[in-house]
């Protein structure tokens, strides 16, 4: 089994959008709708993740706030890329408009 990395992704504009006009209603169904993903497929998680917040940009003039469209992150184990990418098709994240996940292969580092 190989890892993967999971990130969800979404135009700020529509982050933005939704935070605003979501009812407490609609902000229920989509937290059940992710409760019921992780649910399904719990066996294959090795970190279920969180919504990640405000970024800090570190560059080599210093560091800034910064914003970005990643919204959050998962990390499950599957048998090849594909498989786990098909884990995500789905998805309640994709909703969003204009979101989409990245799904990333873990690399180890020889030695290490």
């Amino acid at each position: 089994m190989s890892k993967f990395f999971a990130l969800y992704l979404a135009p700020v504009s529509s982050i933005d959008e939704m935070m605003a006009n979501a009812s407490p209603e609609q902000m229920k169904a989509g937290m059940d709708a992710w409760m019921n993903w992780i649910k399904s497929h719990q066996s294959a998680l090795v970190d279920m993740g969180a919504p990640l917040g405000k970024a800090k940009r570190v560059t080599a003039s210093g560091i800034a706030n910064g914003r970005n469209e990643v919204t959050g992150y998962t990390i499950v184990e599957a048998e090849s890329h594909e498989a786990a990418a098909k884990m995500f098709e789905g998805h309640p994240h994709l909703l969003v408009k204009g979101a989409y996940i990245d799904v990333l292969a873990v690399t180890p580092i020889p030695g290490m």
